[in-house]
């Protein structure tokens, strides 16, 4: 169970705080799959990342299981990401130097575990088990971004959070890797929240929000 109450968030400027988050509440299970739309600068990155645990709140609370992630020392927090989170981000931020296989076991590196097998599953479940040796380059943008989300399951994170993970590709790559993802959460009953520009990938989950004036309104 995801928990998100009354998260406010604000950066100083010389003029004064400014606001871009206002009271979001939010709730969601495991299994849940949810977008969430809006124009540029409303937001919704913002709270992807305190959902996410990598940037805090100004104000509320975010809870995972009962968790929060901001009552945690810098080492756990971070443990926490690593565990309990997915991110999948517009550009795939994959390492150039590494194989398709060594990109997806990145995340288990710090806890030195044997997911080599997991990792291959993965792979075979987003169409790349072809793919294993290959290196970044040799591979298309949707491939990539493939890649991206098999690397984002690997630690089998109950959240999975994507920021505009379509944003780089063609209508067709995008459906692909879009169907990917609604795959992906059914299979793993995580919870599944995407922020995009695209009225057609928000509309593949089953509830969509729209960020206005820093709250979250039901579409």
């Amino acid at each position: 169970m995801l928990e998100a109450k009354n998260i406010s968030k604000s950066y100083p400027t010389p003029r004064g705080p400014l606001p871009i988050l206002n009271n979001v509440t939010l709730s969601l299970a495991a299994g849940d799959a949810i977008s969430i739309i809006g124009p540029s600068g409303t937001g919704k990155s913002t709270l992807l990342y305190i959902l996410g645990a990598l940037e805090p709140p100004t104000s509320g609370e975010v809870t995972l299981d009962g968790r929060d992630p901001f009552t945690l020392s810098e080492k756990d927090v971070s443990a926490f990401r690593n565990q309990e989170v997915g991110f999948v981000f517009q550009d795939h931020c994959l390492l150039p130097q590494c194989t398709v296989l060594e990109n997806v076991l990145i995340p288990t590196l710090v806890g030195r575990e044997k997911s080599e097998e997991r990792a291959k599953q993965l792979l075979d479940q987003v169409g790349l088990s072809h793919r294993l040796d290959h290196r970044p380059a040799e591979l298309s943008g949707g491939e990539k971004q493939r890649v991206a989300i098999a690397r984002a399951m690997i630690r089998g994170p109950k959240l999975l959070l994507c920021d505009e993970p379509t944003g780089n590709l063609d209508r067709h790559t995008a459906a692909q890797v879009a169907d990917v993802l609604v795959e992906m959460n059914r299979a793993s009953k995580n919870i599944l929240i995407l922020v995009t520009h695209s009225a057609e990938l928000a509309g593949r989950c089953p509830k969509v929000f729209e960020l206005v004036e820093g709250q979250l309104v039901a579409k």
